[in-house]
């Protein structure tokens, strides 16, 4: 059912922009004068933990979902996530009535966990470096169909709506910083500035001790972590990206950077004590080099995808 790497382009997120209508929220774009002067730039922050799920993974889970055929819906879906795409596929599957399991990391978030068998999913856990091993015996088993978390072009268009409604909304952009797990959201948010702001410099952010996207983007070839990342960004803590996210990368993303965890941690407490805003620290990795300075300029307009809300009371 997926289309080829060489037929996912821009137009694939125009699709899905109506496909999602009516049933993702459009989410909010927020700004903020004390953001503004701390960064030396215009922000806009696009804040999917408003979206339904709490993050933008719904977006393209249901996209994925809804293309698939009445065999494949029938033997039900299955995926290997740490929380925020669990979500997604277990509230998508609850509203195209198809049976949805979900293998999760055993150190997964509670509220993530819990969310995700409140839509209905069935629930496997075991350990992270598992998951993928788990979800294809369980495949070989049960013939579920898979929905990969970021490598499947459905979900990558899918994702890329978000920044489609940011640019829809604000205009062109000069820059737009998306956090990097999988590459995913990246990858349909690159894709959505070639056609709606080609002058956008996309840039990729990551924590420091997940950087196995920049490096694979750097050298074009997947580089592979030994071990489940040690960041406080729990969605982003995969051990290597996407085959088709690395081929949208290189062809539409423009930089990738990291942020060490104490500059995560710090752009967590600005956004919930300063900007009001509820975010997991996924989310905040994207802002935290707007409040490092690093793209200052008096005329520079900055896009900033808030990727999700769903942080558990221990972290917060």
């Amino acid at each position: 059912m997926n289309k080829t790497l060489v037929e996912l382009t821009p137009g694939a997120v125009e699709d899905s922009i109506e496909r999602l209508r009516g049933i993702a929220n459009r989410t909010p774009v927020i700004s903020s004068r004390t953001l503004d002067r701390l960064s030396g730039c215009g922000v806009f922050l696009k804040c999917e933990n408003f979206q339904r799920v709490g993050a933008f993974k719904f977006r393209g889970a249901y996209n994925a979902i809804s293309q698939l055929g009445p065999r494949e819906r029938q033997a039900g879906v299955i995926t290997h996530s740490s929380g925020n795409h669990a979500q997604g596929v277990a509230l998508a599957a609850q509203l195209l009535n198809v049976r949805a399991v979900v293998v999760m990391p055993n150190n997964a978030p509670a509220i993530k966990r819990e969310a995700t068998a409140g839509y209905g999913a069935e629930i496997v856990t075991c350990a992270a470096e598992q998951r993928e091993v788990v979800t294809a015996e369980l495949i070989a088993q049960h013939g579920y169909h898979l929905i990969h978390p970021y490598d499947n072009d459905h979900i990558i268009a899918g994702q890329g709506t978000a920044a489609w409604e940011l640019f829809e909304e604000v205009g062109p952009l000069d820059i737009l910083l998306v956090p990097v797990g999988g590459g995913g959201l990246i990858s349909g948010s690159a894709l959505a500035a070639a056609s709606c702001s080609p002058a956008c410099r996309v840039v990729g952010v990551e924590p420091t001790r997940a950087d196995d996207a920049g490096r694979s983007w750097r050298e074009n070839r997947i580089i592979t972590l030994e071990r489940a990342p040690d960041t406080i960004a729990d969605g982003l803590r995969t051990r290597y990206i996407g085959k088709r996210n690395l081929r949208v990368m290189r062809h539409h993303v423009h930089d990738m950077i990291t942020v060490t965890e104490s500059e995560i941690s710090a752009a967590f407490r600005f956004a919930i004590q300063r900007l009001k805003l509820v975010v997991e620290p996924s989310a905040a990795v994207a802002l935290a080099p707007l409040l490092l300075g690093r793209f200052a300029g008096a005329d520079r307009r900055v896009g900033v995808i808030l990727s999700g809300g769903n942080v558990d009371m221990f972290t917060l």
